[in-house]
């Protein structure tokens, strides 16, 4: 009786621990199924594994296709320098491709990241002359791939781009630019892949808070023509052009205005006494190294071309002026001179004269000077002397008397006359007239 208790006992008990293991078996294999359903049924909606996708859609037969559209996002930085700029952008691709149909009674689209793209059929577009590129990878790839079950597929990517722009300098800085980034098949010529803008010029849509800090953007538009290659043919590019104006205000700030002010210093010195010579020499030089410096400051920040710009006409002309008025000032000093010269081997010999003597006033004077001729009476000037322009002579002869009344009588005799060069006078006229004239003609032509 025990050992039958016994035997009964060890039996339930078997039952019961083979009854857990196999609901514990059972529960396994459904979780295990349902992850393996799953994966097959993607596997088998988008049919990734029996299809060839090294291959184009439709190989063999008519060119595929391939319509895109551009959402510019940004456009961050334009160098003169360097004749480039950088985008940022979303690109789009629109095909199909009949392997990825699948069966949807919802009509419903799926869509997945960029780990799916590696395993399928895209096209293979690249950025004609561009310089660097890449695509967004924070937080992840920024590739989005939509698959529909007719087989249309959306491919899009965010990716920033720094591509080469041929620039023509000889308006700078009142000119315009227009650079294009250019989009083209790699390896499939038009015989194989028709890449077109998909809506025409609306393929193309901007961002409205674009702006950049030395140019206006006047406008985007897209175009398309084919490009021929001598060792593989014809492929279609696409292009998007963009139109950029120069902002002047900065310019005008710095470098037009302080040229400008730099002629107009120059001119201080036609109003200066031709004796004063460290004054005028020392503001024709400064003058000439300022306008130097700007000129340099100008070319730094510009790429060395071959060509004359608008900015080097103003500045160079500026420059001449200001060097025209150092020279102008070299001009009188030498002039006065040799004028003083003939002027002293003209007048008589006073050697016999034992209390005359003869002086030369040339400058002007102030109270102050006129009262230290007091002690000095007049004689009669010499009639070639009275002549003469452009300065004083007098004979004046010593006397003991120091009075007011000899003073008075003392300065009768005397003819004081500004001391102005006559290039000086002309010079007020001719280089504010001429400069004038020059900015008139400068900014009606660039303008």
């Amino acid at each position: 009786m025990l050992i039958a208790s016994s035997l009964l006992w060890r039996i339930d008990a078997h039952l019961i621990t083979k009854g857990v293991v196999f609901s514990y078996s059972s529960l396994s294999a459904k979780a295990q199924d349902v992850t393996k359903s799953r994966k097959l049924k993607t596997e088998h909606l988008l049919q990734v594994d029996d299809h060839d996708f090294t291959m184009r859609p439709s190989f063999g037969g008519p060119a595929i296709p391939v319509g895109v559209d551009v959402q510019v996002e940004s456009l961050d930085s334009i160098s003169e320098v360097d004749m480039d700029f950088t985008v940022t952008l979303y690109l789009r691709h629109y095909w199909k491709d009949e392997r990825l149909a699948f069966p949807s009674s919802t009509n419903k689209s799926m869509t997945f990241d960029g780990r799916l793209v590696k395993k399928i059929w895209v096209p293979d577009v690249f950025f004609v002359h561009s310089k660097r590129s890449f695509i967004h990878d924070t937080t992840t790839d920024n590739i989005m791939l939509r698959v529909f079950p007719d087989g249309h597929v959306l491919y899009s990517l965010r990716v920033t781009v720094t591509a080469a722009c041929n620039m023509d300098f000889s308006r700078f800085p009142l000119d315009s630019q227009t650079c294009s980034l250019e989009l083209e098949s790699y390896a499939y010529t038009d015989e194989d892949l028709m890449l077109y803008w998909k809506n025409g010029d609306e393929s193309l849509s901007t961002d409205d808070r674009i702006s950049l800090s030395q140019f206006l953007i006047q406008k985007f538009h897209t175009t398309s023509r084919l490009a021929f290659y001598s060792s593989t043919g014809w492929y279609n590019r696409l292009y998007i052009n963009f139109t950029l104006r120069r902002h002047i205000f900065f310019f005008l700030l710095q470098t037009y205005f302080p040229a400008t002010l730099m002629v107009m210093l120059s001119w201080v010195s036609f109003w200066i006494d031709r004796r004063a010579v460290p004054a005028r020499v020392s503001l024709g030089i400064t003058t000439v190294l300022t306008m130097s410096t700007i000129i340099t400051g100008v070319n730094a920040s510009m790429p060395r071309v071959s060509y004359i710009k608008a900015v080097d006409i103003y500045l160079w002309v500026s420059f001449v002026f200001v060097f025209l008025s150092v020279l102008e000032y070299a001009a009188v000093n030498y002039l006065t001179t040799v004028q003083e010269r003939r002027d002293r081997k003209s007048l008589p010999c006073t050697c016999g004269m034992s209390h005359t003597r003869t002086m030369m006033l040339d400058g002007m004077y102030s109270e102050a000077d006129t009262d230290s001729l007091a002690g000095y009476t007049t004689a009669p000037m010499v009639p070639e002397e009275r002549e003469k322009p452009g300065h004083m002579a007098g004979t004046l002869s010593v006397s003991s008397v120091s009075t007011t009344t000899a003073k008075k009588k003392g300065l009768r005799g005397l003819r004081i006359i500004p001391n102005t060069h006559a290039i000086d006078t002309y010079s007020r006229m001719i280089f504010p007239g001429s400069y004038i004239i020059f900015n008139l003609i400068y900014w009606s032509v660039y303008c």
